[in-house]
């Protein structure tokens, strides 16, 4: 996994984690509906970050070179 394909899927999973806190602190003041769509765009995020983490480790290995 190259520097910026690491990064990337580290992006979409903060990106979920985010989402996750905002989903619980609008959860706590009471409006479901806006919690319930962010947390649907965290699990969207994660799952994204999921395939292209799955994805990248399954491309063959690059020789390395010094």
């Amino acid at each position: 996994m190259t520097q910026t394909e690491h990064a990337h899927v580290v992006e979409l999973h903060t990106k979920a984690a985010y989402a996750h806190t905002a989903a619980a602190h609008i959860h706590s003041s009471s409006d479901h509906a806006s919690a319930q769509e962010l947390a649907r765009k965290a699990l969207k995020c994660s799952l994204e970050a999921a395939r292209y983490a799955e994805k990248i480790a399954n491309e063959p290995l690059s020789p390395v070179e010094f």
